[in-house]
């Protein structure tokens, strides 16, 4: 079965076929024909850019003004007789799109049919407005260019987090927020950290996940950790919105909230001036003044920046206290998984978030994380720990949550 993995944002797409089967889950056989990213859609300088094994990247800039005309380069560059891997879009059996926020509707994903898109619409725009209106619009387009035989199915990044219990989504202020707004929290990377859940229990603990505890680590420009217990998700460390929790790219993590009423009050900033501010300027690039980005800090720290040197500080000393706090909501943890951009290709800053914990029984191993940037294990032979990296893959979950539910 041929799936197109669809995660379309506010000004770009990113898209990726996979060929898989119920068969290819289970054997771990699937295939990657290709993928590509729409970018700077509305925006001067927009492109399109796709890669397949064997080929040429194909890279085309030019005026792409809206989603739908970015949909249909898309559908074009598929079929495309020189760059493309399909011969025609009948090879299409089905849509996997990438949903932000679920709500409390949506705990595990499903085909999209009016009553789904309706939800969607109705309660999980307001949610996260700035990315599932994208998403939707995705499937929108899509559904209307392609035959109506093709089942479009919407996998969230918050439905892997909705077996928290209620005292750990829950926020502290008056109840009837909750109950009239569903203000809570809700997690997000769903699709990561479950890729990471399925790795340890194929890979290294070759036993079912029901059987191990863990703590995985999926660190990027967007950042959180979540505690599984048993194979569920107890707690993480994003929020209502992906602001929440350890610092980020761009991204505040957690701050006293009136720190912000009083930058509000003595600046004039409107809530969208710090809400802005929060989610656009803060973080490594708000700390350092250098970059949202890990490499450019550890550049600009070797060079004697000091700003670089406490921002990267902060952000490993922040990891490992959420690491030590789910080592508590947990009692025993069996593995911790690091993934994402600066998970899988940093070891010195994996070293110094585990650096001091060998007395929590986590052990690494200086030989086996230096250098290390694929699917391994780091931690030393007797560490009671099991440490390890693995490369995430969030489109796969993608595709095999289609599947499922196709077959299903």
């Amino acid at each position: 079965m041929k799936i197109l993995v669809l995660n379309s944002g506010s000004s770009s797409v990113k898209f990726e076929i996979i060929e898989t089967s119920l068969e290819a889950i289970e054997n771990n056989t699937e295939q990657k024909l290709g993928h590509g990213l729409v970018d700077k859609i509305g925006i001067p300088g927009s492109l399109i850019r796709f890669s397949a094994p064997g080929k040429e990247v194909y890279e085309k800039q030019f005026d792409i003004p809206n989603h739908t005309a970015a949909l249909d380069e898309v559908l074009r560059t598929l079929v495309d007789p020189e760059h493309g891997v399909l011969k025609s879009l009948s090879e299409l059996e089905a849509v996997g799109h990438r949903v932000v926020h679920g709500a409390e509707h949506f705990a595990q994903s499903v085909i999209i049919d009016d009553k789904v898109a309706e939800l969607i619409k109705r309660d999980c725009f307001s949610l996260a407005p700035l990315h599932v209106p994208a998403n939707y619009k995705g499937y929108e387009v899509l559904k209307k260019a392609l035959p109506a035989s093709v089942p479009h199915v919407a996998v969230f990044d918050t439905a892997f987090h909705q077996t928290m219990p209620k005292h750990s989504y829950l926020y502290a202020i008056p109840y009837k927020y909750y109950e009239e707004n569903k203000i809570r929290r809700y997690g997000f990377h769903g699709s990561s950290h479950r890729y990471c859940l399925a790795t340890l229990e194929k890979v290294f603990a070759k036993k079912p996940a029901a059987d191990f505890n863990a703590i995985t680590v999926h660190l990027g420009n967007g950042c959180s950790l979540c505690a599984i217990e048993k194979g569920k998700s107890v707690d993480t460390s994003m929020g209502l919105t992906p602001l929440e929790g350890v610092i980020m790219g761009t991204r505040s993590g957690n701050v006293d909230t009136a720190a912000i009423l009083t930058i509000m009050e003595n600046t004039g900033m409107t809530a969208n001036e710090a809400s802005n501010m929060l989610n656009k300027k803060s973080g490594l690039l708000g700390i350092s003044g250098v970059s949202n980005d890990m490499r450019d800090m550890d550049a600009a720290a070797a060079q004697g920046n000091e700003r670089a040197k406490i921002a990267i500080k902060m952000f490993s000393y922040r990891v490992r206290k959420y690491i030590g706090a789910y080592m508590a909501v947990l009692g025993k943890v069996d593995y911790i998984a690091f993934a994402g951009g600066i998970g899988e290709n940093n070891p010195p800053m994996r070293a110094s978030i585990l650096e001091g914990l060998e007395s929590m029984g986590i052990i690494l191993d200086p030989s086996k994380n230096d250098g290390c940037r694929k699917t391994a294990v780091i931690s030393a032979d007797n560490s009671p720990i099991t440490v390890c990296v693995i490369n995430t893959d969030e489109e796969i979950i993608i595709a095999r949550d289609t599947v499922r539910c196709i077959q299903k």
